[in-house]
């Protein structure tokens, strides 16, 4: 059986560990972890809060992801926090990353060159909340 779990310290640490770089979260960043069986197999940390928009940072495991996890993570930014907007940065050649973000409805919206820890060029993708098609099922 699959759990949502708010704000614990280990879906940010779980969320760092996964993505490659440097990445490393406060445990006061907001986050919402997916557990199975009492496992952590994924999860999103935002940090990066501007008033207007919010960054997303999302990991997990193969097969992990499910509607009330989605609807979870854009209802947080767009609902709880009045964001008009969700920002992601998606690394060149991740291209499964790219692939899932695009799926859920980002949109790239600009290249970062060099902007990764060791140089790789970031993917600056974005989401309008009326873009979000998660927040209205």
């Amino acid at each position: 059986m699959k759990t949502l779990v708010y704000n614990l310290p280990c879906v940010n640490d779980y969320v760092a560990d996964r993505i490659k770089g440097n990445d490393r979260f406060l445990p006061t960043d907001p986050s919402i972890g997916m557990l199975k069986d009492g496992k952590l197999i994924g999860g999103v940390v935002f940090n990066q809060y501007t008033g207007t928009g919010i960054s997303m940072h999302v990991a997990g495991e193969k097969g992990w992801l499910n509607r009330e996890f989605l609807r979870a993570a854009f209802r947080y930014p767009f609902d709880q926090l009045g964001c008009r907007r969700v920002t992601g940065l998606v690394r060149t050649d991740n291209l499964e990353a790219q692939r899932f973000d695009e799926h859920l409805g980002f949109k790239r919206e600009g290249l970062i060159r060099e902007g990764d820890d060791d140089g790789c060029d970031l993917i600056l993708y974005g989401m309008l909340r009326r873009e979000c098609r998660w927040i209205n099922i």
